[in-house]
């Protein structure tokens, strides 16, 4: 037994979760824009021809290429192909911590200033129905609002039941997710944009 060997093992793990490697991984940058002397949080309205989740409200972001040399990378990247804004005009300000949806879905949040004049001149309307802003001062000072929703696990018709206690009576424990929303307007922002938005508030609020 290596116990040398296991304690490098060990000391050189770098994943935050278990399954992370495995993971479907996702970056994403919450916009800080000035407007006429406001700090405003920009967000993105999904074109409704997208395939995935076309209308939706979110950040700029996406999928972690296996190209891409971190999340930061990625989420820059993505930034760039929706909203037109080059990597290296953005103010990375820091990161957030993931959000782990599900042990297979964890998406890693930045937070960044970027020129709120370039989004408008240079964002990409295949991808993009239009961008909206909501001040900061109103995000502080209103607070969202949750709804829980119920989880409950079902095994397909291959579960190896004879190899468990209780077999098929076995009870399966269900989990309630938090569903956050915030309204503005006209727009609803919910579900995974939700969750980073509130992460990211209650950060700020800290100050």
């Amino acid at each position: 037994m290596d116990q040398k060997k296991w304690r490098e093992q060990l000391r050189n793990n770098k994943e935050l979760f278990i399954g992370e490697a495995t993971a479907y991984r996702s970056a994403v940058l919450i916009p800080l824009v000035e407007v006429e002397g406001e700090w405003c949080v920009l967000f993105e309205v999904r074109s409704s021809t997208m395939r995935s989740q076309p209308g939706d409200i979110c950040f700029p972001g996406g999928r972690i290429d296996p190209t891409d040399e971190s999340p930061l990378f990625a989420a820059l990247r993505e930034t760039h192909e929706e909203l037109g804004v080059r990597p290296d005009t953005v103010d990375v300000l820091g990161q957030l911590s993931p959000y782990i949806a599900s042990p297979s879905f964890v998406v890693y949040p930045f937070a960044g200033i970027v020129d709120y004049k370039e989004i408008i001149r240079s964002y990409n309307k295949n991808e993009v129905e239009e961008v909206f802003t909501v001040p900061l001062q109103y995000l502080l000072g209103h607070e969202p609002y949750m709804h829980p929703v119920m989880v409950n696990l079902s095994p397909d018709s291959s579960f190896p039941y004879d190899k468990i206690r209780n077999g098929v009576n076995y009870k399966w424990r269900g989990r309630t997710m938090e569903e956050w929303f915030f309204e503005y307007g006209p727009y609803t922002i919910w579900g995974l944009t939700a969750r980073i938005l509130k992460h990211f508030i209650d950060l700020v609020r800290k100050e």
